[in-house]
């Protein structure tokens, strides 16, 4: 399966939460479907990418990068790589990489997704971002990568400043997908608007 077909595997098989995120999922299904050069990360303007926020094993924290070049706090991701299988194997690979954490659990269903515009190494684009949560192991020990600054692990009500725009409404998501994970059922999670009390 090429990374294309998965992409519009995920996103076909995806229920969203709201219509906002609806009408968001139907952007990414139409530049797929359009540009399968879009999950390359050297297509010019759009093309998809895959951050995760990882929670620790706590259930009450996330980490976070401040990022190097845009000096604020965000999740963990980046580009879509040729040796990446599926979206979801690209933001694991991310996320180990960028936290230094080895045995992340994904968890299989996005939280989110958000297009938003960069200047990429090879100019202005648009990122379409489909955003995961993972599960930290036990013994999790964060170390910082060349592309970020700091990292940090974070409760949703001490949340760092600067964020990034659509950094603080994955927080409550990816809690909500770690619990689904740590309870051995990810569908109660993935697909549903996950419920605060």
């Amino acid at each position: 399966m090429s990374l294309g077909t998965d992409a519009l595997a995920l996103l076909d098989g995806w229920t969203a939460p709201d219509r906002e995120q609806a009408a968001v999922r139907e952007r990414f299904l139409e530049l797929v479907r359009s540009t399968p050069d879009a999950v390359r990360r050297d297509h010019p303007g759009a093309h998809l990418t895959a951050s995760v926020m990882v929670v620790h094993d706590d259930l009450d924290r996330v980490l976070l990068c401040l990022h190097g070049r845009m000096h604020r706090w965000v999740q963990l991701g980046g580009h879509l790589e040729p040796e990446d299988d599926t979206v979801a194997a690209a933001a694991l690979r991310e996320a180990s990489e960028e936290s230094g954490i080895d045995g992340l659990r994904l968890h299989p269903a996005p939280i989110h997704l958000d297009v938003h515009p960069v200047e990429c190494r090879y100019g202005p684009a648009l990122h379409y971002d489909v955003r995961f949560a993972a599960l930290a192991p036990p013994d999790a020990v964060e170390s910082v990568s060349e592309e970020s600054l700091r990292l940090g692990w974070f409760g949703p009500d001490e949340l760092p400043r600067p964020l990034a725009h659509a950094t603080e409404p994955l927080v409550l998501p990816a809690l909500a997908a770690a619990r689904a994970l740590r309870a051995g059922d990810p569908r109660r999670a993935g697909a549903a608007r996950p419920q605060w009390t």
